[in-house]
């Protein structure tokens, strides 16, 4: 049996940071996957999403600029080339990766893994059927996560659909019932409503991006309503139907919504099928997500990183995860993993950004609050654009920053800045003592920070 000083299963942001790190480090890695190279983020995720929201912005431009009496104008996307770009693309973007791997003396080997010990797995490949056990002395698991559905909101592909199914399409809808007002329903909304799609938003939560600061959420609805989104809070979906070729969406109190198509983004569930984590008594909570300790380990020599963990579910968070685990595979560092405030970004027309805390959750920890804000309608960058909606809030307590919060055009270039100020704990005399360039949206930061608190 072949062994190796450390076995990754799954190559997305988590799977391949760690295994570009263990190779440059010399250790004999070898890296197992079963799909598309880069997982969820490079291939239906992130990058796909962002590709389209970047081609179709300008069209959002237009429109701001139409309603100041400034311009008029128009824009046809061409999709099919839109599509082709985003496969042309993305397949780059794996050939570079398998290329970072075999540069670093990875060895990829391409299968479905399973633990068959604490100390091995076997590999199905999926050409020839054939069985492989490997050996390890260190194993992790970033086998990520996928779309979940509740009971009567399956896709059949066709007409409801996932987030995948709706990056393939070769048409844009007349309508799109959205099931979810998080972050992928409201980026897959705003491109597809750009292309000129009606939308109906449905989310069973009492606001739109119910994980966002309640203020942040009220400046979003504000802005997709003007956009003309039917907006429908507070009310759960009991089922979804195809029906003549159109989605017929129930919900609980009766109430009935058609449309051409619907998306389903209503959370994800951690790819643990089939793992056997039996084998290595690998414990799991919930719908299945891997149970870690503080060092990130699930069972001796055994680590969980990314949205299979269930800690939190973003690119980056699995990219740090992995570095972190490497440095302590590595004996670098005995602590705990702390990472510190973890930003996380919607993407559109009208952003939204977060790091840190919340002012409800640090009064729910009993601490005093105060908060400090900034209107975008001052800033100038936000008013070029014609978009001058939005804000900068700062929650506080005992004199320094303890989160940031963010609505509006373009705050996602704000968004690491803000992470900076969260976690060294900015004070007010910090914040003076930074020298902001104008005109810049960063303005609107130095002048949250600066502002009398509440």
């Amino acid at each position: 049996m072949q062994t190796y000083d450390l076995i990754i299963i799954g190559s997305g942001p988590g799977g391949y940071a760690a295994a570009l790190a263990a190779g440059k480090a010399g250790l004999v890695t070898a890296l197992v996957e079963s799909g598309p190279l880069g997982g969820t983020c490079l291939n239906w995720g992130c990058i796909p999403t962002k590709l389209f929201l970047g081609a179709t912005e300008p069209i959002a431009g237009i429109r701001a600029q139409e309603r100041l009496r400034l311009a008029s104008g128009s824009m046809t996307v061409d999709l099919p080339a839109l599509q082709r770009r985003k496969d042309t693309m993305v397949g780059a973007s794996r050939k570079a990766i398998e290329q970072s791997l075999t540069r670093v003396n990875v060895e990829l080997i391409r299968g479905r893994a399973r633990l068959a010990s604490p100390t091995s797995i076997i590999v199905n490949n999926a050409d020839n059927g054939e069985e492989t056990e490997l050996g390890f002395a260190k194993l992790i698991i970033a086998t990520g996560s996928s779309p979940s559905f509740f009971p009567g909101m399956e896709p059949d592909h066709q007409t409801i659909l996932d987030s995948t199914d709706l990056l393939d399409l070769a048409e844009a809808p007349e309508s799109l019932a959205i099931i979810g007002a998080g972050a992928i329903g409201l980026e897959m909304g705003q491109f597809w409503e750009r292309l000129g799609t009606k939308i109906t938003l449905i989310e069973g939560m009492d606001r739109v991006a119910p994980t966002e600061d309640p203020e942040i959420s009220k400046v979003i609805t504000t802005a997709l309503k003007r956009a003309k989104w039917k907006i429908s809070t507070g009310k759960k979906v009991a089922s979804i139907q195809a029906e003549n070729n159109k989605a017929v969406v129930t919900l609980e109190d009766g109430t009935t919504f058609e449309a051409d198509k619907a998306l389903v983004a209503v959370g994800r569930k951690p790819n643990t099928e089939g793992l056997n984590l039996e084998a290595a008594a690998i414990a799991t909570q919930g719908r299945g997500w891997i149970t870690t300790d503080d060092c990130l380990l699930a069972g001796e020599n055994i680590y969980a990183i990314g949205d299979v963990n269930g800690r939190t579910l973003l690119a980056h968070a699995a990219s740090d995860q992995a570095e972190y685990v490497i440095r302590h595979i590595l004996e670098q560092t005995s602590d705990p993993y702390g990472p510190g405030p973890i930003p996380g970004c919607i993407y559109g027309s009208m952003e939204a950004i977060r790091t840190g805390f919340t002012a409800e959750e640090l009064t729910t920890q009993g601490k005093t609050v105060t908060i400090s804000r900034a209107m975008l309608s001052a800033n100038p960058i936000s008013q070029s654009h014609g978009a001058p909606a939005g804000l900068v809030k700062v929650v506080w307590s005992q004199g320094k920053v303890m989160g940031i919060s963010a609505v509006g055009h373009g705050v996602s270039h704000l968004i690491t800045l803000c992470e900076v100020v969260v976690k060294e704990g900015w004070t007010r005399e910090k914040a003076e003592n930074i020298v902001f360039a104008h005109p810049t949206l960063d303005e609107a930061l130095k002048e949250a920070l600066l502002a009398q608190q509440a």
